[in-house]
């Protein structure tokens, strides 16, 4: 024990000088990236977190070794990232080796005036752990713009002048590092902090506002790359600059380890500040005043048929708004109308673009609107408001918080009853073609497969509720059925012989169903759908779920049974059926924080849960992470050992600054194999109405006047 401790303090004697110096008081200004695609220098860590809510993505090369990484600084403390990496002919001669990893990195202490920051830092803890190291470092601004970083490092980052593990005075089992299990895709908790350990560092100076040059120390010598992928090392030290332009690029140049230049490019996108902030939507319509609605809305009330001819007017004006008109009435001095939004990504903007049209519509005499939005035929959520509220508000300094306070927002189990009009809504059919394109990431001989075709969509609503949709898709070039590996799973093919159906397919059914939509009580919703459900799959499908309009809480059921489909993806069915089914938690965890849990049976016939955590943005921005984890071994699952991911979604409105309920998203997998395999089926309940319970709307409320 006291070698050890004598160890520790020679060692560190230098170390702890340096972070003495980090101690000095300074701003901070803006992260540098490293070629990890992580806050850092060159190859080493810094301790500062990127601006909260932050995507960064980068691209960097030196020799064969290609980075590409997705970092999203999670919470202000906490960031993830996703590396795929090309690291050359690693393990085979003329044949590039891709691996894929996880980081993880928690800020313990923010920079203040005496104190450095101090961050901890998991790398490549849920892959293969080729790159895999856990450090300690902390970084300091002894002036506004130069910053002094000094870590400890395990893993790969004791590879150099590594020392005994001063860990090692807590507990003898951190003085030896376990090797690495052959199974990919496992946590690894019993080698983090174990081993060797060695110390890193170096410097940055921001020689202006937009260029950063930077030089360290590096304790990683690449030991697996240096035997069959470059050139071993001839120094420790790395050095570089780095060059910020006004859109967000980031480019670095660098010198390593003494032989070798590298480049990198990086791109940070702030979610919550779309391309075009304000946005670019056509003005609400301007109220009239009360003389003017009186003289255009004086045949607009009283018989039935001066009744239809409201509800045409108010169809027409709403639908100039991307509104549709399901059911309207006017009893007395109120009326009711009831919508679905086909335009607006913010359900508050949607309901005060209503309210405007019935103001400028229905006669003075009615003094109340009620709003009903609905969605795939369900009355979701009531919103009433008073003309008079409207008209004082609408110009108002904050009017549509004052519109808030004095809205009346309930749940529309009850809404308009049985005496409100039909519109002139159904029976409604829609239609489209388009063209289309898929991907397949992360096939070992090819990290990105592609396929582009044209496709057609059609939905008929021949009353509320029900909906007959189905879409075909003609592939017109495709490189996803280039693939040649073939699935060798012990468990059912539920999804690993996805190639096939890319193969055998040439014009194909994605899905052709018939849904129906009801409330069963107030607070409580359902869904049943029938037919080919997804590509792989065909069955009928049941869900129930609760969901009070003000609660953070939601739960629900889904019971199915699924059959195999054929690969010509067209009619036919294989041998394969299951039932499977999922009991679901979702809680709003705030500050726009979303958990999820889904406990049940996978379509392998595993049994096990599902945990979702994403993180949504006002703007309809949503960035997530799930994992999957059922009494499948991580042997019997394969490469991986277990489902998990990552997921983005980006609502159209966010990239062009127009009104649009359109979103683009990726799911990013390591892998897809058969366990964890849930049913993907379409309009699950929950992604259905929780854009129109309590905190979702009052979320978007700031549009309600725009």
């Amino acid at each position: 024990m006291n070698r050890r401790a004598a160890s520790f303090r020679r060692r560190f004697g230098s170390l702890a000088l340096l972070v003495l110096a980090l101690a000095m008081a300074g701003p901070a200004t803006a992260q540098n990236l490293s070629f990890y695609g992580t806050p850092g220098l060159v190859d080493m860590p810094t301790a500062e977190p990127l601006p909260d809510g932050t995507f960064a993505l980068t691209s960097a090369n030196y020799g064969p070794i290609w980075r590409n990484s997705l970092t999203f600084q999670i919470t202000p403390r906490i960031s993830g990232s996703f590396r795929y990496s090309n690291l050359g002919s690693l393990f085979r001669p003329n044949s590039d080796y891709y691996d894929r990893s996880f980081d993880l990195t928690i800020l313990l202490r923010e920079e203040d005036d005496v104190w450095p920051a101090i961050s901890l830092g998991l790398r490549d803890f849920g892959g293969t752990g080729l790159q895999g190291g856990e450090f300690v470092v902390a970084s300091k601004y002894v002036t506004p713009r130069l910053q002094l970083t000094a870590g400890i490092g395990w893993g790969r980052f004791a590879g150099r002048g590594g020392f005994e593990n001063p860990l090692g005075v807590i507990n003898d089992a951190f003085e030896t590092r376990p090797e690495r299990s052959t199974r990919t895709g496992e946590i690894g908790f019993d080698h983090w902090f174990r081993g060797d350990a060695a110390v890193f560092g170096g410097f940055k100076w921001h020689a202006t506002d937009r260029l950063t040059l930077m030089a360290e120390y590096s304790s990683d010598t690449y030991p697996r790359e240096s035997e069959m992928a470059i050139d071993p090392q001839s120094s420790p030290y790395n050095f570089g600059l780095s060059y910020r332009f006004r859109n967000g690029v980031d480019l670095g140049a660098y010198y390593l380890y003494g032989n070798e230049v590298g480049l990198r490019l990086s791109y940070l996108i702030d979610p919550a500040r779309p391309r075009v902030p304000a946005g670019q939507e056509s003005a609400p319509p301007t109220l009239l005043p009360r003389s003017t609605v009186a003289g255009q809305s004086w045949n607009l009330g009283g018989t039935d048929e001066v009744g239809q001819r409201a509800a045409h007017a108010l169809d027409q004006r709403l639908g100039e708004q991307g509104l549709r008109l399901v059911r309207h009435d006017v009893r007395g001095h109120e009326a009711s109308a009831e919508i679905e939004n086909l335009r607006f990504g913010a359900t508050a903007q949607a309901a005060g673009r209503a309210a405007r049209v019935m103001a400028n519509t229905l006669d003075p005499s009615v003094r109340v609107f009620e709003v009903t939005l609905a969605e795939k035929g369900m009355r979701l959520t009531r919103i009433r408001v008073e003309r008079a509220d409207l008209e004082e508000q609408e110009h108002a300094l904050e009017g549509e918080w004052h519109m808030l306070a004095r809205a009346d927002i309930a749940d529309a189990f009850q809404a308009g009853g049985s005496r409100s009009r039909v519109a002139v809504t159904y029976p409604h059919l829609s239609w489209g073609l388009s063209p289309y394109a898929s991907f397949s990431l992360f096939d070992p001989d090819d990290p990105l497969r592609y396929e582009v075709g044209v496709q057609a969509n059609a939905a008929w609503e021949p009353r509320p509720g029900l909906i007959l949709s189905g879409q075909i898709r003609k592939p017109l070039h495709s490189t996803i059925d280039d693939a040649t590996r073939r699935s060798f799973s012990v468990l059912p093919h539920v999804r690993s012989d996805a190639v096939l159906y890319a193969v055998e397919s040439d014009l194909r059914i994605t899905h052709l169903t018939a849904e129906y939509f009801f409330r069963p009580r107030e607070d409580m919703f359902g869904r049943l759908t029938a037919g080919y459900l997804e590509p792989m799959f065909g069955g009928v499908s049941a869900e129930l779920l609760w969901y009070p309009l003000n609660s953070r809480l939601a739960l629900g059921a889904e019971v199915n049974y699924a059959v195999q489909r054929d690969f010509k993806q067209l009619f036919g069915f294989q041998d394969y059926s299951i039932w499977t089914g999922h009991a679901s938690a979702y809680y709003d965890l705030g500050r726009g924080y979303h958990g999820q849990i889904d406990f049940g049976r996978y379509l392998a016939g595993d049994w096990g849960a599902t945990f979702t955590l994403d993180r949504r943005f006002n703007n309809g921005v949503k960035v997530g992470a799930f994992a999957t984890f059922t009494d499948v071994s991580f042997d019997d699952f394969g490469e991986g050992s277990f489902d998990k991911g990552i997921f983005v979604e980006v609502p159209l409105s966010w990239i062009t600054g127009q009104p649009s309920r359109a979103v683009t998203g990726q799911v990013i997998r390591p892998i897809q194999r058969d366990g964890g395999a849930r049913l993907s089926v379409r309009n699950r309940l929950y992604n259905v109405v929780d854009p129109y319970r309590g905190g979702e709307i009052v979320n978007s409320w700031g549009k309600y006047l725009r």
